[in-house]
């Protein structure tokens, strides 16, 4: 009784702020727009519902691993480890930014979205039947909150989350913010009696309780992690499941370099392979079990937002301080060349931090971009105010004299001068050497050009190889000079931005360049004040884009607008293939098909 009065006076007292804004109800959100699929759903429109479940399947992966802790903050987690756990809500695979229910079944929630309520599902379970509750979700988020990596504890400062009772549990906002509450709403949901006894930042060297579609029942560190099918998944058939995760056992190989793994998917020690080299597609995938029809090759067209390739300056480097610098080593990289002689034309060169949308910066500045540029211009190139950057263009040749004399010249506005074929600091006599960090394993055959094209302008570049985890372990610390980056398509520009640019995560692995801008900031915070204006996201993105790209902070490298799969001929899959995935989850085992193959791949 006295439990129930305490609760009643706790929500009494929040009546003002509840009271704040108009309260609302909903199944299903969206970040713009509404979301495609109604509350009635029965299933994504890219499954097929009737999937049969069974069989197994063998991939591989690059690297090695150490741990079962995708959120630890050193140590190698094994692949797949950020899917073990359930959250709730889920993304769909064909639009961008809608979530749906998964253990959470419906939220009260501010029109503002400074608070919401979320009901969860009284039938969610952890693998070991004991059930998902409030308490766990807010466990966890303090646990993020007090263990987790710094740029999540610095984007989520001002949140509470508070477990009302056993099935709804309670978001607060200081400032409302629907992304921010959204990006919590998909947070791994982690069972408080089993991490109340182990810190989040360490690894951990077994699997953990946990309670997604699959568990982790065989392991061997570094060398290959089973996950097996959880038969009794007790969300196997809600709608956003429904179709998916057929396979009964999914088993991921490790090896230490791509080309190995090639030549061991063309034996068939696995299954599925995405080709990354467009060399590789032109040139190794013909004859042996290709022509016989044991392997079967798509191309994929893709017309969505991208991830993109570029190699990162760090800032931090007195050495890149100089945007002219920066500048002048991206003109010494021959994309052109390096595109024709090493990958069969098939990259695109990346141009923009947001690769095939609208957010994307073209031809000059119109009147709504140059009200946000104009009050920041001390802070920003004089070049954003005019045409969009663009990367240098190389007759393709390997030896562009043009683009290597206009580099040259930067070098020497920037206070470098050649001595002897050695590119020296005019004042100091320093020699200009650099190091750039790879990870091994990789398709890192376009290094050796561009070392070649930083001799002819006597810089001395030095390569390291290391394996995923020293690489991992430097980047945290950002002991490095130059690394290569994945940056991650960005559909829209969202909250999560500042901890890729913002100078508040100077320190973040995300942040990689190491960006600390007065216009940079100012442009991202308006874009997060305006997330629900989608007329005033175009020119904020276009000029966030503007002064990212004329600074000059990363080398651009390439994307592809393709998808190449190879599969060894033993799946189905459904007639419409998601728009933003492969659309793997969905397969399932075509018995009939498998049984024409050699007995040890069916």
């Amino acid at each position: 009784m006295l439990k129930r009065l305490g609760v009643a006076l706790w929500l009494a007292a929040l009546s003002p702020l509840t009271q704040a804004a108009t309260v609302k109800e909903s199944t299903s959100f969206a970040i713009i727009g509404a979301p495609r699929y109604p509350p009635d759903f029965r299933h994504f429109d890219y499954v097929f519902p009737a999937a049969p479940k069974g069989g197994q399947v063998t991939m591989a992966t690059l690297g090695t691993f150490d741990n079962f802790n995708r959120f630890a903050l050193r140590g190698a987690a094994a692949i797949r480890t950020e899917q073990l756990y359930d959250s709730l809500f889920t993304t769909s695979d064909d639009e961008i930014g809608s979530y749906y229910p998964l253990v959470g079944q419906s939220v009260r929630y501010a029109a503002d979205y400074r608070w919401a309520e979320v009901t969860l599902n009284p039938a969610a379970r952890f693998h070991n039947h004991q059930p998902v509750t409030a308490e766990d979700v807010a466990f966890t988020f303090q646990k993020f909150m007090t263990e987790g990596v710094p740029q999540f504890r610095l984007f989520y400062k001002d949140v509470k989350v508070i477990a009302l009772s056993r099935s709804v549990v309670r978001y607060e906002f200081k400032q409302p913010s629907k992304d921010g509450l959204l990006g919590l709403f998909t947070l791994p949901i982690m069972p408080k009696s089993f991490w109340s006894q182990h810190k989040l930042s360490d690894p951990l060297s077994f699997p953990p309780p946990a309670g997604g579609p699959y568990r982790i029942t065989a392991w061997k560190s570094g060398q290959y992690v089973t996950y097996s099918r959880v038969k009794d998944y007790w969300a196997a058939t809600l709608p956003v499941n429904v179709g998916q995760f057929n396979f009964d056992s999914l088993r991921y190989d490790y090896y230490l370099d791509d080309n190995v793994a090639l030549e061991a998917f063309m034996a068939g020690a696995y299954d599925v392979r995405v080709e990354s080299s467009p060399k590789n597609w032109a040139t190794y995938y013909r004859g042996g079990n290709i022509a016989r029809g044991f392997i079967k090759l798509k191309t994929m067209e893709d017309h969505i937002p991208v991830d993109t390739r570029w190699l990162a300056f760090n800032l931090q480097r007195p050495l890149f301080a100089d945007r002219r610098v920066r500048q002048a080593l991206t003109l010494a990289l021959d994309f052109e060349w390096i595109n024709r002689a090493l990958f069969y034309q098939g990259y695109q060169r990346a141009s923009t931090y947001f690769q095939n949308t609208d957010y994307a910066a073209s031809g000059r500045p119109d009147a709504a971009e140059l009200a946000l540029l104009t009050p920041l211009k001390q802070h920003i190139p004089a070049e954003a105010f005019g045409p969009a950057w663009r990367p240098p263009v190389s007759d393709g040749s390997g030896y562009d004299r043009r683009n290597r004399l206009q580099a040259l010249e930067l070098l020497r506005q920037a206070g470098w001068e050649l001595n002897q074929r050695q590119l020296v600091n005019s004042k100091t006599g320093q020699r200009f050497s650099f190091e750039l960090l790879m990870p091994s394993g990789g398709n890192n055959q376009y290094v050796l050009p561009f070392q070649h094209s930083l001799q002819r302008l006597g810089i001395n570049l030095r390569i390291r190889e290391v394996d995923n985890s020293q690489f991992t372990n430097r980047l945290r610390s950002r002991d490095f000079d130059m690394l290569p980056t994945q940056y991650r398509a960005v559909p829209w520009p969202g909250t999560d931005l500042p901890i890729s640019w913002g100078t508040a995560y100077l320190n973040s692995t995300h942040n990689t360049p190491g960006v600390s801008n007065p216009a940079v900031d100012a442009l991202l915070d308006q874009i997060i004040q305006h997330q629900d204006d989608e007329k005033a996201l175009v020119p904020l993105g276009r000029a966030l884009d503007r002064v990212l790209t004329w600074n000059a902070y990363m080398i651009p490298l390439w994307y592809s607008n393709q998808t190449r799969v190879a599969w060894w001929n033993k799946f189905a899959m459904p007639a419409t293939r998601p728009a933003y995935t492969l659309g793997f989850n969905g397969w399932w085992l075509d018995t009939t098909q498998a049984a024409t193959l050699p007995a040890e791949r069916r």
